[in-house]
């Protein structure tokens, strides 16, 4: 059984982290889909919260379950015996950092190997960054997000900047 995760933070979920999901999974058995708890970044929705997002808009998908994580990476790999991990690319300027990633991931077990999926074109200037700032100043978030979760997604982001001041994502 081939096993692959595709980690991150989705903070939250958009169409371009949904759209990887969708074309890699199809090439394993079992693809877990890795919520990184990330105690250095500050997500705006729990983790929780964004495991809950992941599992609707992945619900449809049979070899896909969503997990979270609080570890190594390659240790959370290995709990679950996965050999593949699975990271989507944008542009250029993400390939450093992913390719950094990779190898110190390699370095650490030589047994679990990084894939690069290319981001559909179509999503390539989607960022969790951009939606919650779009979102921040009211604007509009479809086509950026999944359609399933794109209300109470609104909901959610009206709920959280209500209590911090503009700008402050």
């Amino acid at each position: 059984m081939t096993v692959a995760i595709c980690p991150g933070t989705f903070d939250p979920i958009t169409c371009g982290h949904l759209d990887v999901i969708s074309r890699a999974r199809r090439y394993f058995d079992r693809f877990i889909v890795a919520v990184a708890a990330n105690p250095y970044k500050r997500p705006l929705f729990t983790l929780e919260e964004r495991v809950e997002m992941l599992r609707k808009v992945t619900a449809g998908m049979e070899n896909v379950e969503v997990e979270s994580f609080d570890s190594l990476l390659v240790d959370f790999a290995r709990a679950v015996g996965a050999t593949a991990i699975i990271k989507g690319l944008r542009a250029i300027s993400d390939f450093e950092y992913e390719f950094q990633m990779a190898q110190i991931n390699q370095a650490m077990d030589e047994n679990v190997e990084t894939f690069f999926v290319m981001a559909n074109p179509e999503y390539t200037f989607i960022s969790s960054s951009a939606v919650r700032e779009v979102a921040c100043y009211g604007g509009s978030i479809t086509g950026l997000v999944p359609e399933e979760i794109e209300g109470e997604l609104m909901e959610m982001f009206a709920r959280k900047f209500s209590a911090l001041r503009k700008g402050a994502v």
